[in-house]
């Protein structure tokens, strides 16, 4: 077998769309139904890059399986899919407003085009995060201004803004949501958007301040349709980077006095997401919710990976089924690390190219525990993880989505990109996560069913041999080969 280079990569990726055109759990192994049609499938592995199986095994009738198999029930329907993306930061948009025009588009189309990863959600953020080329508010005064009579997007208009419109041209159906990592100095303790509090004071004119952003990126042609209250809302980090530390009831009272009301009286379908945070924090998410004036305002939670599993999302959705997750943010898989204060000061990150198979694990449970849409950080870095405002500088490192040599242009590719197209090119938005059960050592599994009726199932081996695995669909059996270290994506109608 062929190493498969990049273009080979985008010439399958294009030709996906050819191959796939020839709420309330009901009880599992259900009614049976017709025989499954022609099945197609994809892989990625360390020879192969999203690439066309030839001669994919094909559904069968079967015999009684190993306990180990995986069985497929599409009678049990769990949560209805949004889509995939990542977010445009200050610093991802600035390195794509220096690349050549046609480059940037080629870029922005092998994200969010029909014939690339087929992104349609993405992240951005309401003035400055960590990943800027400078800090800033959309109201730096000296002084407190109440009124807001200084409030300017302009910042925004250089690059972030202009990217973001190149994108919705590529993608029309390009759904995005904002957060904010600090609101201006003068609304925290300590007068800096360098950590500390917000002081409530302030709620009223905090809430106006993402009136005007809305408003001020609707003007410019960007239609934000969700926000969060605050990235990361239960750390300052130390005041290393812009960040706001909000209290549990400071949340609570902002959303549901402030935020959730002014987002009324304008008549906006802005939906809002509480805590923009780490799994490990489910617990403040349900005391949240408990509250009746706060709930009302909630669409649903926006989670975090760095500390915790992804089972905290399963549980606040038992508890608040008609609350939504959104997974939207996160960087090396949360199981690397331990608590932040063993974590070893340089920590040896897997290949930047090659962890595919970790990422796509990941997405899986995150799937499996009912989140509508899986939104990573930065699409794109430099080839030091740069630009970056953390002080001290965090350790250089290729990071983002994809990472750029800013003096060659030369693009390189994470593991998290090629895990991507077998959940983002094959799940379309609309579809519906349903049940597949089997606990297989080292194999991950996630099935949907898409708007049009075409079925996936995602298979992610994480061992270092292959594996023999049986799927079963009612009384068809699929048989498949899963190599080591690989993501096998197979759609039938």
């Amino acid at each position: 077998m062929q190493k498969t280079n990049r273009r080979d990569f985008l010439k399958t990726a294009a030709s996906v769309s050819a191959a796939l055109a020839a709420g309330d759990a009901k009880p599992l192994y259900a009614e049976s139904e017709a025989t499954a049609g022609t099945v197609h499938a994809w892989r990625t592995s360390p020879l192969e890059k999203f690439q066309s199986v030839q001669s994919p095994p094909q559904w069968e009738t079967g015999q009684d399986l190993s306990p180990l198999a995986i069985y497929l029930d599409p009678g049990t329907v769990q949560q209805e899919i949004l889509g995939f993306g990542g977010a445009f930061t200050d610093a991802s948009c600035y390195l794509m407003s220096r690349m050549s025009a046609d480059a940037r588009h080629a870029f922005l189309s092998d994200l969010y085009g029909p014939s690339g990863l087929r992104f349609s959600v993405g992240r951005t953020c309401i003035g400055t995060s960590d990943y800027s080329t400078k800090m800033y508010s959309y109201d730096d005064t000296p002084a407190p201004d109440p009124e807001l009579k200084h409030f300017s997007i302009d910042q925004d208009r250089a690059w972030i803004i202009p990217t973001l419109l190149e994108a919705q041209e590529i993608n029309p159906d390009l759904y995005l949501f904002s957060s904010v990592w600090s609101p201006p100095g003068w609304m925290k303790s300590g007068g800096s958007m360098l950590g500390g509090c917000f002081q409530e004071r302030w709620f009223g004119t905090h809430a106006q301040y993402f009136l005007k952003f809305l408003q001020a990126y609707a003007d410019a042609g960007v239609k934000i349709r969700a926000v969060t209250v605050n990235n990361e809302v239960d750390t300052d980090q130390d005041g290393h980077f812009p960040a706001t530390l909000w209290a549990q009831q400071h949340e609570m009272v902002f959303v549901a006095f402030h935020l959730g009301p002014a987002l009324e009286k304008a008549s906006l379908d802005t939906k809002i997401w509480i805590l923009d945070h780490n799994y490990n924090l489910w617990g403040r998410v349900v005391d949240e919710l408990s509250n009746s004036e706060v709930a009302k305002y909630v669409d649903g939670v926006a989670w975090h990976s760095y500390a915790g599993t992804p089972d905290a999302m399963t549980r606040v959705h038992d508890m608040f089924p008609d609350k939504y997750a959104y997974f939207t943010e996160g960087g090396p898989p949360a199981n690397l690390f331990g608590p932040s204060e063993q974590r070893p000061h340089h920590f040896n990150f897997p290949p930047y190219g090659s962890d595919w198979a970790r990422w796509s694990s990941s997405f899986t449970d995150m799937l499996r525990n009912w989140a509508r849409c899986i939104c990573v950080w930065n699409l794109l870095l430099d080839e030091n993880g740069r630009p970056d405002l953390t002080n001290p500088p965090r350790p250089m490192r290729r990071g983002g989505l994809v990472s750029i040599d800013a003096k060659t242009q030369e693009l390189t590719y994470s593991g998290n990109y090629y895990a991507f197209p077998h959940y983002s090119k094959l799940i379309q938005r609309g579809a519906h996560i349903f049940a597949s059960s089997g606990d297989l050592p080292g194999i991950d599994h996630v099935a949907a069913e898409n708007p049009d009726k075409s079925r996936v199932l995602v298979l992610t081996n994480r061992n270092n041999a292959s594996q023999h695995v049986y799927c079963r669909l009612r009384s068809q059996v699929l048989k498949v080969v899963l190599p080591s270290d690989s993501i096998t994506s197979f759609v039938w109608s």
